[in-house]
């Protein structure tokens, strides 16, 4: 019988220890999501911030995740959004503030960063626009539908029953009373006003001046730059090299994004059905529902050409 060598033996063990210990490592980040790179080069994460904002969960839990990753030196916020509800673009500003205390942040706007996308850009250390994105609208705004016309056409009459005189303000049966609105318009006022001192305190502008621009106007990029409204014009490239300058970073940075998470089949079906249903009878809904900062074209941005 051959006798085993009790050297190479040991090294082979412990190479399938170290081994094992790798791929356990490895499992368990892909897993949490939290990888761990073994390139040279130090990482700057990208968060994106696409469509209506009216959910910030999502948002804010890969901008902690970031915050948490020692191999991620810092953070661009890619936006590309109109705006939203006023609660989540406030909490995705105040993460970001959060982040900025670990980490360097730039906001990098795309085709369209207005309203909520504005303020959450000014969260960020440094704000970098293309010339030509749509930008501003500071401002607040609340839609209410009077529908008692047509409802007197249909022959449908409504009836309620409330504890408070102002329990049904809003409601599309009837129009509002001048008291009415005065209450509304003073709701609108405090919340425009908050955005107001985001924008005065993180731009360095008064809010004496900003009041002049600040009336839902957008300006452009290259406008915007003009009024202290962003720091720079570039694309994403310029803003991951900037950002990358900020951290202290010797070359170009390796880019990562959060990792999506895993599902079934099963999942990603119902998914899928579930946004399709929501997008054609909820999703336009959503947008009426509450104060928004939301800047609302007629016609798409990105519909916007140069020829």
């Amino acid at each position: 019988m051959r006798k085993k060598h009790p050297v190479l033996f040991g090294i082979c063990l412990l190479f399938l220890i170290i081994l094992g210990f790798f791929l356990v490592v490895y499992a368990i980040s892909s897993v949490t999501g939290q990888k761990r790179s073994f390139a040279i080069r130090d990482r700057v994460g990208v968060v994106t911030v696409e469509g209506f904002i009216g959910d910030s969960n999502d948002i804010v839990e890969q901008l902690s995740q970031f915050g948490q990753d020692e191999t991620i030196r810092a953070v661009i916020v890619r936006i590309n959004s109109p705006g939203g509800s006023v609660a989540p673009s406030q909490e995705i500003y105040e993460a970001i503030v959060q982040l900025k205390k670990k980490k360097k942040v730039v906001a990098s706007m795309g085709s369209i960063a207005a309203s909520g996308g504005y303020m959450i850009a000014c969260a960020a250390d440094k704000i970098v626009a293309n010339p030509g994105t749509i930008t501003g609208s500071i401002s607040a705004i609340m839609h209410f539908a009077n529908a008692e016309e047509l409802l007197k056409k249909i022959g449908l009459k409504t009836l309620a029953i409330k504890s408070g005189k102002y329990k049904d303000i809003g409601s599309p049966s009837r129009e509002m009373t001048e008291e009415e609105k005065s209450l509304i318009q003073e709701l609108v006022d405090d919340i425009y006003d908050q955005f107001l001192d985001v924008v005065a305190r993180d731009r360095k502008i008064s809010k004496e001046a900003l009041r002049k621009i600040a009336d839902g106007r957008v300006f452009s990029g290259r406008q915007a730059k003009i009024i202290g409204l962003v720091d720079d014009i570039g694309d994403m490239g310029y803003a991951v090299d900037l950002v990358g300058k900020m951290a202290g970073i010797q070359g170009k940075p390796e880019v990562i994004h959060p990792k999506k998470k895993g599902s079934k089949l099963w999942e990603f079906l119902l998914g899928d059905m579930m946004n399709a249903i929501e997008g054609k009878f909820i999703g336009k809904k959503q947008l009426f529902n509450g104060v928004h900062f939301l800047f609302m074209p007629l016609i798409n941005p990105s519909d916007i050409f140069m020829s």
